[in-house]
């Protein structure tokens, strides 16, 4: 006969964990918005840094989560890293921005997959994707997939049961 220590199983609990607030409390309505909250921050980093805000149905935002630190040109970027702070916090929506260190705007492929990936992620997860936000480094400059049609474009072309 085994020991019943064996047959334990482990409890562990998972909580968001607030930090002191660093960014506005006014609803975000549109790209800048996102800049003038947080493009500064995103602006001074080295390396590409991909963060998701979270955010309230009426767009006040909830929290910022950094969901990768890469290297000079690139960032993995996980669907589950992303909707894990999504789901702590209760979003109904949210925004993921990314820095290019290297100054340009352009989306690569790598971004325009990744936010294929997210986009059709949450259509399952019923947590709305609103955009996928490019700060450029130092200036500050970004580019919005939104404001630029091509969420929408990849919106349309990713697989979905929602067609």
């Amino acid at each position: 006969m085994s020991d019943k220590k064996d047959h334990k199983i482990k409890v562990v609990n998972i909580r968001l964990v607030k930090e002191p607030s660093l960014y506005s409390p006014d609803p975000i309505k549109s790209p800048e918005d996102v800049v003038k909250v947080i493009a500064k921050e995103l602006a001074t980093y080295d390396r590409e840094v991909f963060l998701v805000l979270n955010l309230k149905l009426n767009g006040q935002i909830i929290n910022m989560n950094v969901c990768s630190v890469g290297t000079l040109n690139a960032s993995l970027v996980s669907p589950r890293e992303v909707f894990k702070s999504c789901i702590l916090s209760n979003a109904g929506a949210f925004i993921c921005l990314h820095n290019h260190p290297t100054g340009s705007l352009s989306p690569s492929q790598e971004d325009k997959d990744i936010t294929k990936v997210l986009l059709e992620a949450s259509k399952i997860m019923d947590i709305h994707m609103l955009d996928h936000i490019i700060v450029a480094a130092e200036t500050g400059e970004m580019y919005s997939f939104k404001e630029d049609g091509l969420l929408d474009q990849l919106r349309a072309r990713s697989h979905s049961w929602e067609r």
